[in-house]
């Protein structure tokens, strides 16, 4: 639902924009002797009088995102932070019209304002999932265009998702955003109200008899391997408990300097140990498959 001002607000916005408007148009020298001022000496007159003149950059780009139903005045407020870092990092070295260079940061600006206020949910984080935001109306509208039944449909969905490199599942998920917008978790279903719409939503953690048997069975898993661990001289328990139940894998190197023997004395016992280890755990074989 799009955003309206209320006419106070329409006044000052409008009374804003033919202030813009009315800015006179830089030449480029003039463009680039305004910035080097500011680069080279921090002149804040040379500054203000750069960023006013292309305020009409910023009503523009703002009015290409006014149907995402959110306030214009904020939007060009927005606009005008990223000409403002445009105007922070511009280099006049590098020969560039400044209009050219603060575009991107105005878009910029202005979408990532759009995504952290479109909705209360988070909608993209990715470079991929902003592209699908701001290309799915566009690109559907095409598709649509040229069919003659209406909706997108499996074969639209995987032609947007090639066109931007994403998932269909990606696309099914932002088009059901885009087009139905937020709802209260406790909206009642139905007319007679009785459930909510948060009735519906599933409960992934384990129940309690899963916890239960989960408990069961990692106690019992653990008093097999201190059976085996039993069934070892202390020299295999410290080589399996160095090598094998310890974050810091202890090398072989340094277990045969504490042992007085070689790496590869300590590999054959290891090797032993283990062997031995699953010789005990083989006795609990068939209780195994019932984890």
């Amino acid at each position: 639902m799009a955003h309206i001002d209320d006419k106070e607000t329409q006044r000052s916005n409008l009374s804003y924009i033919r202030t813009a408007m009315d800015e006179p148009m830089l030449e480029r020298g003039h463009e680039l002797d305004l910035a080097r001022r500011w680069q080279d000496d921090g002149d804040e007159k040379a500054l203000h009088e750069l960023v006013q003149s292309y305020t009409r950059l910023v009503i523009a780009m703002a009015t290409k995102f006014r149907n995402y139903g959110l306030p214009v005045g904020d939007l060009i407020q927005e606009g005008n932070v990223g000409l403002m870092q445009a105007a922070a990092r511009f280099d006049p070295a590098r020969e560039l019209r400044f209009s050219t260079y603060a575009t991107w940061w105005i878009r910029a600006a202005i979408q990532d304002y759009v995504l952290r206020n479109w909705s209360i949910v988070r909608t993209g984080t990715t470079a991929a999932q902003k592209s699908l935001f701001f290309n799915l109306r566009r690109l559907r509208a095409q598709i649509e265009g040229k069919q003659e039944h209406e909706g997108l449909g499996d074969k639209g969905r995987k032609k947007i998702a090639e066109t931007l490199k994403v998932k269909v599942s990606e696309v099914e998920s932002m088009e059901q955003r885009l087009f139905t917008g937020d709802q209260s978790l406790n909206t009642p279903m139905g007319e007679d109200g009785n459930d909510e719409w948060q009735s519906l939503l599933p409960d992934n953690r384990p129940n309690p008899e899963e916890i239960v048997v989960g408990m069961k069975d990692k106690q019992t898993r653990s008093q097999w391997l201190q059976d085996a661990l039993g069934g070892l001289d202390d020299r295999e328990r410290k080589i399996i408990s160095e090598r094998h139940l310890t974050y810091e894998v202890v090398t072989l190197e340094t277990l045969g300097k504490q042992l007085g023997v070689s790496k590869e004395r300590v590999r054959q016992l290891e090797a032993r140990a283990m062997e031995k280890m699953r010789s005990s755990l083989s006795v609990h074989e068939s209780d195994l498959k019932d984890f």
